[in-house]
């Protein structure tokens, strides 16, 4: 079965060029502008991975990472945190807040697909098997 993957970035560039290499590399994406939508596209689809920029509109990375992993039908959803800000204390946040990588920009796209491949065959599923 097809991997689902949830891209949530508010800038329209990153969105269209990481939707175009991650269908490339033979996932289903959807996407998201801020931080609402975002939930709301997690609600419909229940993606595999969740690729979640930390600066956005209605509600930031963070409370979305925090949101996922309050509700238990959505612990098993990976979360990759995509952000500019690279210090210590936003790193350690992301990662305290269930974020299973955090991953600073600029990122290199073949190293970002290796870590989703990484983490998708290491991901339980919805069911805990």
């Amino acid at each position: 079965m097809t991997k689902k993957i949830l891209i949530v970035d508010d800038e329209p560039n990153i969105l269209t060029a990481l939707e175009y290499l991650l269908q490339r590399s033979g996932y289903d994406v959807f996407l998201a502008q801020d931080g609402a939508a975002a939930l709301q596209q997690v609600e419909l689809h229940l993606p595999d991975l969740v690729l979640l920029d930390v600066m956005m509109p209605l509600k930031s990375g963070y409370d979305v990472c925090q949101r996922i992993r309050a509700r238990a039908g959505w612990r098993h959803i990976k979360i990759i945190m995509l952000s500019a800000k690279g210090r210590e204390a936003e790193v350690s946040k992301g990662l305290s807040l269930g974020a299973d990588l955090y991953v600073t920009k600029p990122w290199s796209n073949k190293d970002l697909v290796a870590k989703i491949e990484q983490l998708l065959e290491s991901a339980p599923k919805p069911d805990g098997t």
